[in-house]
């Protein structure tokens, strides 16, 4: 099994603030195809959100990640049991859960071995998902100053495991049976520039450009480069598609 890496918990209070929530209509598609909803796994939780949105659906919601400080940022649900464990090792039970979710992270699992984990505490029958979202959109010219950014700026300091949410996660092996489910759905906010500055600090690449250049912030550079083709426009809608697959488990 691979070594975990925690990418998120030196910034975990800047993630909770500025990270993106997935629309309600992604729920909605996704419970369609949950058979019985009394027991969910929200692996790869993060500070909650996921876990959180669930939470009225079903009796139980476990919400894993490797981070003790994400996990301290979570929400507080009655109904949400938090644990720090990694996704490929748990101390779950075998055949426990209806609906197993992982919402930008399973590109950081050992794949192989999450299959295996998962066809152990997974009904049969159950349900397995795995989404997350790309690059940001909000207008030609910025969106070209975003690429730029994201490729030739900090594309070196990207995590190998990154090139799966490039590819939508196809490159990720999930041996199970897949579903036709709608995954025509996006993220839309609307940012001023400091909450998209915000948003950009949270990236493992920006942390890892950091580290490795004496503190500096690439995104500072890049944010003034932004502002003359912001305008005057205090806040932009902000698109970030989203992409999913989702399986039925079967024993």
């Amino acid at each position: 099994m691979k070594r975990a890496k925690d990418k998120f918990s030196k910034q975990s209070k800047a993630y909770k603030k500025f990270r993106p929530t997935y629309p309600s209509t992604l729920y909605e598609e996704l419970l369609k195809w949950v058979h019985t909803k009394d027991v969910c796994w929200d692996c790869g939780t993060g500070n909650g959100q996921v876990a959180s949105a669930l939470s009225p659906y079903f009796r139980t919601v476990f919400a894993t990640d490797i981070s003790q400080k994400q996990i301290q940022n979570a929400g507080n649900r009655d109904n949400v049991i938090f644990k720090v464990e990694r996704a490929e090792n748990t101390n779950f039970q075998d055949s426990q859960f209806d609906l197993i979710t992982v919402a930008q992270a399973i590109h950081w699992f050992d794949s192989a071995v999450f299959n295996s984990e998962v066809r152990r505490v997974g009904k049969n029958g159950g349900v397995l998902a795995v989404w997350g979202y790309g690059l940001l959109r909000i207008s030609p010219a910025i969106d070209e100053l975003i690429a730029h950014f994201y490729k030739d700026i900090i594309g070196p300091y990207w995590d190998k495991e990154r090139k799966h949410i490039d590819a939508a996660y196809e490159t990720i092996d999930l041996d199970f049976q897949p579903l036709a489910i709608d995954s025509n759905f996006a993220i839309t906010v609307q940012w001023d520039l400091r909450s998209l500055r915000g948003y950009l600090n949270t990236w493992s690449s920006v942390q890892n450009y950091m580290g490795q250049n004496n503190g500096e912030n690439p995104v500072d550079g890049f944010m003034d480069k932004l502002k003359s083709s912001w305008g005057d426009t205090e806040q932009k809608s902000i698109n970030f598609p989203i992409f999913m697959r989702a399986f039925r488990i079967e024993k």
